[in-house]
């Protein structure tokens, strides 16, 4: 093997290497994002008894689509050009039961003191034309390597069940048509759009109401509970609520204090 092809496969080596360095940083990033997503679901359901992520989702782009993707944007051929210009390399999609809790989700991310909230494109206040919904989010977040520190891009897709049904479907009837859609079929696609939104709504104003309904019944059976308290007790407590107002000694104060 001659010089000029060792110079040649030994460049290759290390671009390989770059590039596979380079993916991984992207792995860790999303790593960490779902790590802090757990937390977040796991946090919520323990305190308020309830999930506000019905399910999520990451990938990484593929080496062919970021090449496509640079090719489009016209950004120049190199690792660093292609860190600073294309945000969506490493995705997350978080799907939710109700719009409130998008937000919700959107906000407890936000408030992460590692995370850095690039952008924000909110296409549930202001649908795309053809009626897309989602809550779009760029954050940044530090991955500690062996020997640096990388700040890196991370996508957030935000949205409900209805959102994340009508785009799937949507894509997957236009997945690899590269003709003009027919007007037609452009307006269904947005009557869907309107009626998942209706249904958002609807839904989320049904379980706001069973929610009002449960936390009545909850207090009803609180007092319920403070009925079955035995008439000698109730007694003692008005009794010493009523000689207190009038300086007599508390005689529960007075009880004696044991010890385990």
């Amino acid at each position: 093997m001659d010089e000029l092809t060792k110079q040649y496969v030994v460049g290759l080596r290390n671009v390989g290497s770059e590039l596979k360095r380079f993916s991984m940083v992207y792995k860790f990033a999303l790593d960490e994002m779902n790590t802090k997503i757990n937390i977040l679901k796991e946090e919520f359901l323990h305190i308020h008894d309830y999930n506000p992520i019905e399910h999520c989702s990451s990938r990484l782009k593929s080496p062919e689509s970021i090449l496509k993707k640079v090719h489009r944007k016209g950004i120049e051929f190199s690792l660093e050009a292609i860190k600073d210009n294309i945000k969506d390399i490493a995705g997350i999609r978080i799907t939710c039961p109700f719009v409130s809790d998008v937000f919700k989700i959107s906000e407890m991310i936000g408030n992460q003191k590692d995370v850095e909230m690039v952008e924000v494109k909110d296409y549930i206040t202001n649908p795309k034309p053809n009626g897309y919904q989602s809550l779009h989010l760029i954050v940044k977040i530090p991955v500690f390597m062996s020997d640096r520190v990388e700040d890196v891009f991370v996508e957030l897709q935000i949205r409900t069940i209805a959102m994340d049904f009508w785009a799937s479907l949507e894509h997957r009837i236009f997945y690899k048509y590269d003709k003009d859609i027919p007007q037609r079929i452009k307006n269904d696609l947005k009557e869907a759009a309107l009626a998942a939104s209706a249904l958002d709504a609807k839904m989320e104003n049904i379980n706001k109401e069973v929610v009002m309904i449960k936390n009545k019944n909850n207090e009803e059976a609180i007092f319920e509970d403070t009925l079955n308290v035995p008439q000698p007790i109730i007694e003692l407590l008005f009794k010493d609520v009523f000689e207190s107002s009038l300086g007599v000694p508390n005689q529960l104060s007075e009880l004696p204090v044991t010890s385990k």
